[in-house]
């Protein structure tokens, strides 16, 4: 595997990557990004933050254990906005129902996608 590879994407995209372009949909396109995660939980952590759990409500809304937000689709990008921070948006790659967050950097974080609203928030 490239050693720039490792630097750009992060080492589980790098991952997802070599195992062929069959296993990954890195960069979706917006309706992609709707069709795979809108209506949806998903669990993982963000290298910023740490671990998190969220559904992403049709109606623009996230939810979550102890916090809520908003989503958007902007552009090829999906946006968050928490309130108390400026809103947040990255990139996706799917690999099954595995999601990477891309930010300019590389890899942001990671998570599990889950059927509906997995945690009844």
């Amino acid at each position: 595997m490239e050693q720039g590879c490792k630097m750009r994407l992060g080492f589980t995209l790098c991952l997802m990557l070599a195992a062929g372009p069959a296993l990954a949909e890195v960069g979706l396109k917006a309706d992609a990004i709707r069709a795979a995660l809108v209506g949806n939980t998903v669990t993982g952590t963000m290298l910023a933050s740490g671990g998190y759990a969220e559904f992403y409500s049709p109606d623009g809304s996230i939810r979550a254990a102890d916090y809520t937000g908003k989503w958007a689709i902007k552009g090829d990008r999906m946006c968050f906005d928490y309130g108390d921070a400026a809103e947040t948006c990255f990139a996706v790659a799917l690999s099954g129902n595995r999601v990477i967050w891309l930010g300019d950097g590389g890899e942001e974080g990671a998570g599990q996608i889950k059927p509906g609203n997995a945690g009844g928030w």
